[in-house]
């Protein structure tokens, strides 16, 4: 007979109609006193470790998953003997934002980034691909694949098995010694703990086999999504910035700007929004579904941030309303949110337009992936003292290289040329930049 004091807590959306999780550690076990709100696991899903609140007090009675199973919303996570009400699902279909806890009713407590009034923001091509047939459902789970970065053929862009296979990558094992009947070879390797081959004994270990999950395994499953449903151009332009380098020091020394780290970056992020103003169109949306192409009139500014755990791209809400000032803040707001493990869902999707910089690591440029779900994303390259042509002169100038890698759907060779050259114009022309802030 059930027990009606054992509560049981699934899987909440953890933000943005997110489809499954993957448990990555607990912090309770079976017998254990939990307390409202106290953390009992940490998933993490779209990038991110969110760490979960218990929604009612008392004593874990069965932990329902492992680290490293992947877990639908929806699915039970853990059971808990207690004498609470269970509390109310929060949204459709039970789905809640990201949680940051409950209220003394029971209510889950969520957080979402400030975001300016205005329209609200439209439905990516990619909210279509997350619907799937059962049987893709379940082969997508067995063979690792992220259903969310799949472009469905199905009714209404479902996604269908055939999706899901043609997403796999063919891969041919090599052979081994007991396949192609060199029984004394096999034996040599499993005498020695080496292949002999020529006289020399090689070690065992000289290969590493590493399990893909996490961000490496959702970075993976975009980026094959991006080079494989995309048709992208890519488009490049060499910039002398040495007056923007210049305004950046002058900058530096003001009151406004004391206490923020002010970067090239941030320059470039503010000439990005105002090219945006006058290209519109590379700011938008390929729905596939409807055959559609969503041009969005808000920017959510991503920047792609390498970290411990991967790379990441955080994005700044509204960032087309935000000064110079605030970009500085957020910029280094954001990435240090990111460095630390504390990006949630919320903060890494949405992204409209996304900045990539190589620079940082002394590259000259780089010809980045669209991300699914936007129409471009800017290359920032390393900025170095170089030879230059200046007034008729040869000069020593600030010198970089920017890359437009676009979604030619939506964006064509005109388009891009312009936009990425309105991008240029302000950053050799910093004060014509900040005359349109």
């Amino acid at each position: 007979m059930p027990d009606d004091n054992v509560l049981e807590f699934r899987l909440p959306d953890l933000g943005e109609g997110l489809t499954d999780a993957e448990l990555q550690s607990w912090a309770v076990a079976v017998g254990d006193t939990v307390e409202l709100n106290q953390t009992i696991a940490e998933v993490e899903t779209a990038k991110a470790v969110v760490a979960l609140p218990s929604p009612f007090a008392g004593v874990v009675v069965e932990l329902l998953a492992e680290p490293g199973d992947t877990v639908e919303v929806g699915a039970p996570l853990i059971r808990v003997r207690s004498d609470q009400a269970q509390p109310a699902a929060s949204g459709e279909n039970g789905r809640t934002s990201v949680l940051v806890g409950y209220g003394p009713e029971g209510e889950p407590v969520s957080r979402r980034r400030r975001r300016a009034p205005g329209p609200p923001a439209e439905p990516d091509s990619l909210s279509a691909r997350a619907a799937a047939t059962p049987a893709a459902r379940k082969l997508a789970k067995e063979l690792g694949i992220d259903l969310w970065y799949l472009a469905g053929s199905g009714p209404e862009g479902a996604v269908t098995v055939e999706d899901v296979r043609s997403a796999v990558p063919v891969t041919q094992p090599r052979k081994s010694a007991a396949h192609t009947g060199d029984g004394e070879a096999q034996g040599a390797d499993s005498r020695s703990g080496g292949r002999q081959h020529g006289g020399l004994i090689r070690p065992p270990d000289r290969e590493e086999r590493t399990p893909i999950s996490g961000v490496r395994k959702r970075t993976a499953a975009a980026m094959v999504a991006s080079a494989r449903t995309i048709p992208q151009a890519s488009t490049f332009v060499t910039v002398d910035c040495t007056a923007s380098m210049e305004l950046l020091d002058h900058l530096r020394t003001t009151k406004a700007f004391t206490g923020l780290t002010l970067t090239p970056l941030t320059l470039v992020a503010k000439a990005v929004l105002v090219a945006i103003t006058d290209f519109p169109a590379i700011n938008a949306a390929w729905d596939e579904a409807n055959q559609h192409i969503i041009t969005k009139h808000y920017v959510n500014l991503g920047i792609a941030v390498a970290t411990d755990r991967g790379l990441l791209v955080p994005n700044l809400k509204d960032a087309d309303s935000a000064s110079l000032r605030d970009l500085a803040k957020e910029l280094g707001w954001i990435a240090e949110t990111a460095r630390s493990g504390n990006a949630t869902p919320v903060d890494l999707r949405g992204g409209t337009f996304t900045i990539t910089n190589v620079g940082v690591f002394g590259v000259d440029v780089g010809v980045p992936l669209v991300n699914p779900g936007e129409a471009a994303i800017l290359c920032l390259g390393s900025i170095a003292k170089r030879p230059w042509v200046f007034r008729d002169e040869l000069a020593i100038r600030w010198v970089t290289t920017l890359g437009l890698s676009f979604d030619h759907r939506m964006v064509d060779g005109e388009l891009g040329a312009r936009f990425l050259a309105t991008v240029a114009s302000l950053l050799e022309d910093p004060l014509t930049l900040l005359s349109r802030s």
